[in-house]
């Protein structure tokens, strides 16, 4: 999720790629420049035969574009964190590994912030990815356990695909944030939980939060309203808040650490220490517990790889949402449907890395079956291709939620 560079000085340092997007491409095909040119676009891309030897499924791969209308930040986009908060910089893996005092800052954060992700839910244009798997089911196999889709790959980290399509498979790239991980034992536990005890060790912070709620600065989604109340919201649930005391922020240890200490790989004990309210001591050597999330400079585990390429094998063709494919993890299954011989469709507002390689050997005549390229909301445009294959399939019926209503229950 980022890369190294060398400093003058000769050491290294971490830093995140395409902070900018690349410059746009043209569209594909030229018609889609319109609602119902990239609606009968993509609909001739699903419903197309593959290329020859390839199975007529899809595999999708998403990114935070998707999530944004359901009221969260994103990196990259028009308004997204490194345009509109230049200074922005995420912790990475190391260091908070390395440091009490950067965990308390990030804990901090995460605190305030998890009241609004909590509250998100999924947009119009996840449950459309439910629709499209239905009516394609329907279309090609009649067999709701063959599927026509084979998974959607993300790169969120919301857990909202899991909440608005359970029967597709869902490959989180990059994990997710309803859950924290012991750094020691690999142990789970839910991010709700893990929630109400920061609450319980900070009960300064609690009130700062309720009166965060109360003025509504957490709710708004003008960037200098929430500004001017000393607030900025970046992605995945961090809110930076100016001058704020994050050493006074207290964070509980591993509970299976605590009641019985993992040994190291060699053997060597270690041992987990807290105060009288139960908050992790700097002085252990285990029970640190992180997001359950990769964060920059993690490594991906080659299980999640795996069946992230399992998914993008099985398939005949690729559905790119939301997303610029800055980091390398998702680029590089992109990367493989194309090396694959499958055409590969980019739904997303904004240039993507190297996106003239998608689509550089493509005959102009086929656009569309075998390439498209929209800059469109993917929360306008899925429904509205759920619309048309609705048409297309006879009137095919699917499952009746009420699209564009948000889920408001908890994260899992």
């Amino acid at each position: 999720m980022s890369t190294l560079a060398t400093t003058a000085a000769g050491t290294l340092r971490m830093r995140i790629p395409y902070r900018e997007l690349p410059p746009p491409t043209t569209i594909i095909p030229a018609t889609a420049t319109t609602l119902p040119g990239a609606v009968a676009a993509l609909k001739s891309f699903l419903t197309a035969p593959p290329p020859s030897g390839l199975p007529n499924r899809t595999v999708i791969l998403t990114g935070a574009g998707l999530s944004v209308a359901s009221g969260l930040a994103d990196y990259r986009g028009v308004n997204g964190t490194y345009r509109v908060n230049k200074d922005y910089k995420p912790i990475f893996h190391h260091e908070f590994l390395a440091s009490h005092e950067t965990r308390q800052r990030y804990w901090a954060r995460s605190y305030i912030g998890w009241r609004g992700l909590g509250r998100a839910g999924p947009n119009p244009g996840h449950y459309a990815i439910r629709d499209l798997g239905n009516l394609l089911t329907e279309r090609y196999s009649g067999d709701r356990n063959n599927k026509s889709i084979t998974g959607v790959i993300t790169q969120n980290v919301d857990s909202f695909h899991k909440m608005s399509h359970p029967d597709i498979q869902t490959v989180e790239l990059h994990g997710t944030l309803a859950s924290v991980v012991c750094t020691s034992c690999r142990n789970q536990f839910p991010r709700d939980e893990y929630q109400t005890t920061l609450a319980r060790l900070n009960p300064i912070w609690a009130d700062f939060l309720r009166e965060a709620l109360a003025s509504g600065a957490l709710e708004t989604e003008d960037i200098e309203e929430r500004n001017k109340k000393g607030i900025k919201m970046n992605p995945d649930g961090d809110v930076d808040l100016a001058e704020a005391p994050y050493t006074t922020f207290r964070y509980p240890a591993c509970p299976s650490c605590l009641k019985e200490p993992p040994r190291l790989a060699d053997g060597t004990k270690t041992w987990v220490e807290i105060d009288k309210d139960g908050a992790w001591i700097p002085s252990s050597t285990a029970g640190v517990l992180k997001p359950a999330v990769i964060m920059f400079g993690e490594s991906i585990s080659a299980e999640v790889k795996s069946e992230a390429e399992k998914a993008i094998d099985n398939a005949g063709r690729m559905l790119i949402l939301g997303t610029s494919l800055a980091t390398y993890s998702a680029w590089r299954l992109a990367q493989r449907a194309k090396l694959r011989g499958m055409p590969i469709a980019i739904v997303s507002i904004g240039g993507v890395r190297r996106e003239e390689m998608f689509f550089e050997d493509l005959d102009p005549k086929m656009a569309g079956p075998h390439g498209v390229r929209v800059e469109m909301a993917t929360e306008q445009l899925l429904p509205a291709l759920v619309e048309e294959l609705k048409s297309y399939n006879n009137g095919a019926m699917v499952a009746e939620v009420p699209v564009g209503r948000l889920f408001t229950g908890r994260v899992r």
